[in-house]
Order: structure tokens, then C-alpha cells, then sequence
């Protein structure tokens, strides 16, 4: 079960506060409440009030225990920003914004294990393309791949079709070199 608590118009930026938010998802709730304790950060403090709320919210709401609750997700996102004006230089006068946060947790006494598909390759670089030499590829003929099985019985007969196919490969390369 998913339990949650939304702390709206923290008075800190949200920038600095979902460097706090980040370190604690994925947590047991024992450990996240410790974890910031001790942040010596303000965000750290807010974010354990909204923390503690949920906690609450689970135990009197959903009659969850809290040592079994994990921190699911912690976001931070976007409030309204106050606009505040300073005089400067000349009678002009320059904006100031004085930006607000919303923090959402959600507690699950479920924890999934995700994990981030990973990637096949790295992405290429442009410009020229590289020049590759010809490379001459050996195809296993489908007998051999048939009685593979059936190398338990005759090792012999394998070690004789092995020695033919790499008998093949020398030809077809100096074939290759007499056309370069």
C-alpha cells in the first residue's frame, strides 16, 4: 500500500532541495529519517518533517508499521516564486525571485526492486566513417550443428569435421589478399 504526504510552499528552492530528496528514495524509512538528521542542510529539515508526516499518515490511517516502510519516491517540483524588487543603479530597479517548493513522498510497505535497462552499445561519434579491413567469417555448416549432441558419443568424428572447416578458412583468405 502506497501512503503519502505533500509538503506545499516550502519556502527553498527547489533546486537545492531535490539534492536532499534524491539521497533518501529507495530507503527504508529508519534509515532516511537518520540520513537526514544528519544533512546539515536546510532542505534536510523540511524534507524530514514531510518524512515524519507520512509516517504518521501510515500508521493512524492505513495501521501500517514503520519499520517496515520503504521511501518509494521524494520529488520536489515548482511552487510560485514571490517577485521582490531591488533599487539599482540609476533609479532602475532589478526583479528578485524568491522561489517556493512542493515536496511529495510516498511510503510503500512493498519494495520493488527496478532496474534500468541497459544500454547495448554507446552511441556512435560523427564525422568520417572509419575504413575496416575485410574480415573473413567462418559459417558452421548445419551438420556440425546437429551433431553436437551426439559429441558425447564420437569425440573423434568432431575432431575430424573441426579440422576440415579450419582447412577452408586459410584458402578463402589468401583468395581474398591475391584480389587486393
Amino acid at each position: 500500500m502506497e501512503v503519502r504526504s505533500i509538503y506545499r510552499y516550502a519556502r527553498i528552492s527547489p533546486k537545492k532541495a531535490r539534492d536532499v530528496a534524491r539521497e533518501i528514495q529507495g530507503l527504508p524509512v529508519s534509515d532516511a529519517i537518520d540520513t537526514l538528521n544528519f544533512t546539515p542542510k536546510k532542505a534536510a529539515f523540511l524534507i524530514g518533517k514531510t518524512l515524519k508526516s507520512a509516517v504518521a499518515n501510515a500508521e493512524n490511517n492505513h495501521d501500517l508499521a514503520a519499520d517496515t516502510l520503504h521511501v518509494k519516491e521524494a520529488n520536489v517540483s515548482d511552487g510560485p516564486s514571490f517577485r521582490r524588487f531591488k533599487p539599482r543603479a540609476r533609479g532602475s530597479a532589478s526583479a528578485i525571485k524568491k522561489r517556493t517548493s512542493h515536496i511529495y513522498i510516498i511510503l510503500t510497505d512493498e519494495m520493488e526492486v527496478e532496474e534500468k535497462p541497459k544500454r547495448e552499445s554507446k552511441p556512435k561519434k560523427k564525422g568520417a566513417p572509419k575504413k575496416e579491413e575485410p574480415v573473413a567469417e567462418e559459417e558452421a555448416p548445419a551438420e556440425v550443428e546437429e551433431e553436437v549432441p551426439a559429441a558425447e558419443e564420437a569425440p573423434e568424428a568432431e575432431a575430424e569435421e573441426v579440422t576440415e572447416s579450419t582447412e577452408e578458412a586459410p584458402e578463402e583468405e589468401s583468395a581474398e589478399e591475391d584480389k587486393d
